[in-house]
């Protein structure tokens, strides 16, 4: 019915089956995860019952530690779950490279952890020994989480989302972290820089904005108002990892920013998602692009 990527490892969080990515012909419209002890399925249109009811069956073959099968619908008002087999969990702790996150299931139309965003998380922790950690968008602070796993210094998060950050303490207590490492900032980024200067320089920058959120961010407008404040944030030859997960908006659209409002950002490569996120058009997923500050290039 589906072909998976095979695994070994169901101890990790990770997407099974990526149809978003229009690579697979008539399953644009299925995601599913796995979230120990859950198997999710997203679906972002209507299915036939017995479709659905196979796709179960064929689910519950993958792994014995499976307890759970639900489905979240994607194409419904307020994104409701069901279960489909198994327990009811509603709430879990996922594991990624080490370090765990809480999951919530059923209450809002994200659950706490992107999944495409795996390898930038280990990026960060890989890039963050007795590094100032600037963590923008930092919804439940998973960045943060992984900064402080690579030896960060200090980590500054910054949301709008007060119920997110205190998602994100939660998530450095499960870990066992100090928080006397981490700062809670629940701000508007667009009005709050003399805050973010405050705590600053930093050595590594992370920017992972949602692409439109109705009153606050279009990004497509308002990612040049952050790249061109870099130069008051950033140390000399800091790390800065723009992330883009617009449909609509290529890495061209990142370079393009970058190379007009802070020239002296130096594109390094881009971090590439996991395997299993693939596209039909390049492009079209989430991009992470690597610069380094270097303000001597064009001075």
């Amino acid at each position: 019915m589906i072909e998976f990527i095979q695994t070994n490892d169901f101890q990790e969080s990770q997407r099974l089956f990526h149809g978003r990515g229009h690579a697979y012909a008539n399953l644009s419209h299925v995601n599913i995860d796995w979230l120990e002890p859950v198997i999710l399925i997203s679906l972002y249109q209507e299915v036939e019952a017995s479709w659905l009811s196979a796709l179960v069956e064929q689910l519950r073959t993958l792994t014995d530690k499976c307890q759970s099968i639900q489905v979240q619908y994607r194409c419904r008002k307020f994104a409701p779950c069901e279960l489909l087999w198994g327990e009811e969990v509603t709430h879990l702790s996922a594991l990624e490279h080490g370090l765990k996150y809480q999951i919530s299931l059923g209450k809002a139309q994200n659950s706490g952890l992107f999944l495409d965003m795996r390898n930038g998380r280990e990026w960060v922790k890989s890039h963050s020994e007795n590094k100032q950690v600037l963590n923008l968008f930092s919804y439940t602070c998973a960045f943060s989480v992984a900064a402080l796993a690579g030896n960060a210094s200090k980590v500054v998060n910054i949301d709008m989302s007060k119920s997110s950050l205190a998602k994100g303490r939660e998530n450095h207590r499960l870990n066992n972290q100090d928080l006397s490492k981490v700062i809670f900032e629940g701000v508007d980024i667009f009005k709050s820089y003399g805050r973010l200067k405050k705590h600053g320089p930093y050595q590594l920058l992370v920017s992972d904005p949602p692409s439109f959120q109705k009153g606050s961010v279009d990004i497509e407008r308002d990612y040049k108002k952050i790249i061109r404040r870099l130069p008051e944030l950033m140390s000399e030859n800091g790390d800065v990892l723009l992330c883009l997960n617009s449909p609509d908006l290529n890495e061209d659209f990142l370079m393009a920013e970058v190379a007009k409002e802070c020239p002296d950002c130096v594109f390094q490569y881009q971090v590439k998602t996991p395997e299993v996120f693939k596209e039909a058009h390049q492009g079209k997923g989430l991009k992470c692009l690597y610069f380094i500050y270097k303000p001597e290039v064009s001075s």
